[in-house]
């Protein structure tokens, strides 16, 4: 009767064997990932022939400096308040209705398309109210008097800021 197994021992790889098994699972991913990776080659030569790839690796290796310059820029006072006056009016643009801003863009534009035509006339206090008449210039102070009495109303009321 033959002797009991006792130990099994796990066949270990020599280095070369290693290497090999490397290389070989290597290939595999390279065949399936061809597409791929033709296309980040064509991708890097790209940003090697337009002097980009260049840029980005000179940026890495400073990367500690461009940190220190740009958190010295942005902790000053100018650049905060434009961060927080940005992020106000982004708020105060997400409470108005895109028609009317939409509506309120195109008048601008026609506005100033009027405006830019050659001024025909001599304006005297007369002409300002004989135009007075015209109903395109009585929706505009229309729309311009009802956003001063707004206006008006928003500045009266206390706001975070006065405190």
């Amino acid at each position: 009767m033959a002797a009991p197994i006792t130990a099994i021992r796990k066949k270990t790889l020599t280095e070369q064997e290693q290497q090999q098994q490397t290389i070989e699972q290597l290939q595999k991913e390279l065949a399936a990932s061809n597409a791929a990776l033709e296309r980040s080659l064509s991708i890097l030569r790209e940003l090697e022939s337009s002097g980009m790839l260049e840029a980005a690796e000179s940026m890495l290796k400073a990367k500690a400096e461009i940190a220190e310059i740009v958190l010295g820029q942005v902790s000053r006072k100018e650049i905060t308040n434009l961060i927080n006056n940005g992020m106000a009016a982004a708020g105060a643009l997400t409470a108005v209705d895109p028609a009317q801003t939409a509506q309120l863009m195109n008048s601008v534009q026609a506005g100033l398309q009027e405006a830019a035509r050659p001024q025909t006339e001599k304006i005297g206090f007369m002409t300002m109210l004989r135009a007075l008449k015209d109903p395109d210039i009585q929706r505009a102070l229309g729309f311009g008097l009802r956003f001063m009495k707004g206006l008006g109303k928003g500045l009266k009321k206390d706001t975070p800021s006065q405190h």
